[in-house]
């Protein structure tokens, strides 16, 4: 069963065995958290957010599914985020729209699997996504 989502017109489908991951797959996170992905599952789809902006709909659906709010997702030492978003007050739909066009200000690669996301502020974060295997140890320096 795939979940089918339109992004820019064209429609973006999450299938339930594929890891759907949002990052800027140049930083040392980024590719961590990808081969960490890879360590889940065969499929991964990476997607930079350098290129791709999501839309806010998307954004609502992902921030329902990580149960965090909009603000909780950017870095707020981001310099656009120091001069574009600090100290205003937004609506929702405000916040995703800083979101769906700043995606540069999230603090951390997102990703999706099996209809669950999950912010990956530290590489490792990916394994909690993975529930066919008993919860790994991981060595201190991976942390």
């Amino acid at each position: 069963m795939y979940i089918t989502y339109y992004h820019n017109g064209k429609n973006m489908q999450f299938h339930p065995n594929e890891i759907y991951i949002y990052c800027d797959p140049s930083t040392s996170t980024g590719k961590q958290t990808i081969a960490m992905a890879k360590s889940i599952s065969n499929n991964v789809n990476t997607h930079d957010w350098n290129k791709v902006k999501l839309t806010a709909t998307l954004w609502k659906e992902v921030v329902n599914m990580l149960s965090l709010r909009p603000k909780d997702l950017l870095n707020k030492a981001n310099k656009d985020y120091q001069q574009r978003v600090s100290g205003n007050t937004f609506t929702m739909n405000g916040w995703l729209d800083v979101l769906a066009k700043n995606p540069h200000m999230l603090k951390a690669p997102i990703a999706i699997f099996q209809g669950r996301a999950i912010q990956c502020i530290k590489p490792t974060d990916i394994l909690k996504l993975d529930t066919s295997k008993p919860e790994k140890k991981v060595l201190p320096h991976l942390r």
